[in-house]
């Protein structure tokens, strides 16, 4: 009751309402694009479990259509994470990365002209890799398929940004989160149908209503969960005041790294897949293809070893703890019973190492979920950890974005 309650007065804060609605328009611009189909195409059938039917889980449904969102904002995010890992190795855009608000502005632009890029190529891809789909499969129908997707790819990359700056929440992890939920229901109700003459005993649905309670309320639990270090003050003097030290902590998470190397490792290994619909003639290209299908245990053990592996390695590129140790020396603070320094540096290593193991280990079993599931339950996966990780953890940021504004009006919160 108390978060309806919050929930009402949201809606009666004037400047927050605006903002509410607003995303809300803009997500159901995205929901009306998915279901306008690209000229040319006839709808597409995934199975099950695959890396396509996971793409278009995140789409909403608009790759299954070939619709104008078919690429969704797929190329935006690989585009970010390409500049990224480019800005550990290019000391200029480094440099950019820590300039501020204008540098910042200056690698969005980069990071714009790369999903224009991407966003070409990916479409080029689909296209061809569906060509058994195509009612015209000349080169300029394909051109105008590409063109007209990309195109809306670029539109919700900027709808995206539109809700970052007027809106409330992460415009392009929304925009992922309704496609999710709108193929949520469907999903729900075709299970249900399964049930009994469907082919599946009501004893194996019950277990598996169970096992996805728990993996929801998993995947909450390591969501939200961190390590406080705890850190202290020294009094400091400056000028003729006197600050008195005090306590306070650095909360290490155990899933620092989020869902981006699930997102990483699925566009690696989507590689040899999509380079075959470029060569259908090649045996060569077909068999290595066929060897990165999800359901072949070479794709299971790469897919393992990249999400564990890239875990470690973004943890580090978004957690640096040499610098979080000189900013803490630079105010007088230190880890009680740890020098100032270099000291503090690797112990906070030393910790983040033990728990970015656990997280390392979670996605891990989160992204090899379906291959499991379908094995334990007889039954392909529709839906996978990676898209109830993804569901929870953007609805818990945009809960505790809107309790923010209610507390700096002083309301109460509804995140206990």
């Amino acid at each position: 009751m108390a978060m309806l309650e919050s929930v009402k007065t949201a809606f009666k804060i004037p400047d927050l309402r605006r903002k509410l609605l607003f995303t809300v328009g803009m997500l159901a611009v995205f929901r009306l694009g998915a279901n306008v189909p690209v000229p040319g195409f006839r709808e597409i059938g995934f199975e099950a479990g695959t890396l396509f039917n996971l793409l278009d889980i995140m789409s909403g449904g608009a790759l299954r259509r070939m619709s104008l969102f078919a690429l969704s904002v797929n190329p935006y995010i690989t585009a970010s994470i390409i500049m990224q890992l480019l800005g550990m190795v290019i000391p200029r855009l480094e440099q950019l990365m820590r300039e501020g608000v204008e540098g910042r502005r200056i690698v969005s632009q980069y990071t714009r002209y790369a999903t224009i890029l991407l966003a070409v190529i990916q479409g080029w891809a689909y296209t061809v890799s569906f060509r058994q789909y195509l009612i015209d499969d000349s080169f300029w129908a394909i051109a105008r398929i590409v063109l007209l997707m990309t195109a809306g790819s670029i539109l919700l990359m900027w709808i995206g940004e539109l809700i970052q700056e007027y809106g409330i929440g992460n415009g392009i992890s929304l925009i992922i989160f309704a496609g999710i939920v709108a193929r949520f229901w469907p999903g729900v109700y075709t299970f249900i149908r399964s049930i009994g003459s469907g082919g599946i005993e009501w004893y194996t649905a019950l277990l598996f209503v169970v096992a996805a309670v728990a993996v929801i309320v998993a995947v909450v639990a390591v969501n939200e969960g961190q390590r406080k270090i705890q850190v202290q003050y020294a009094k400091r003097v400056v000028g003729r005041r006197v600050y008195c030290g005090q306590e306070t902590n650095i909360p290490l998470r155990v899933n620092q790294a989020g869902v981006i190397p699930i997102i990483f490792a699925v566009s690696v290994l989507s590689f040899p897949p999509t380079l075959a619909g470029f060569f259908p003639d090649s045996e060569v290209i077909q068999t290595i293809a066929r060897w990165f299908m999800p359901s072949s245990i070479l794709y299971m053990v790469l897919y393992a070893v990249m999400v564990f592996v890239f875990t470690y390695f973004y943890t580090a590129v978004t957690f640096n703890p040499m610098e979080i140790a000189n900013n803490l020396k630079k105010y007088s603070g230190f880890i009680p019973g740890i020098r100032p320094g270099r000291p503090t540096a690797e112990y906070l290593d030393k910790v983040l190492t033990r728990v970015t193991f656990s997280g390392a280990i979670f996605l891990t079993v989160i992204a090899l979920l379906p291959n499991i599931g379908s094995r334990i339950f007889g039954m392909a996966m529709g839906f996978s950890g990676t898209t109830l990780l993804i569901a929870v953890g953007v609805a818990i940021d945009t809960m505790r974005q809107i309790e923010a504004h209610l507390i700096m009006r002083q309301y109460e919160g509804f995140l206990k």
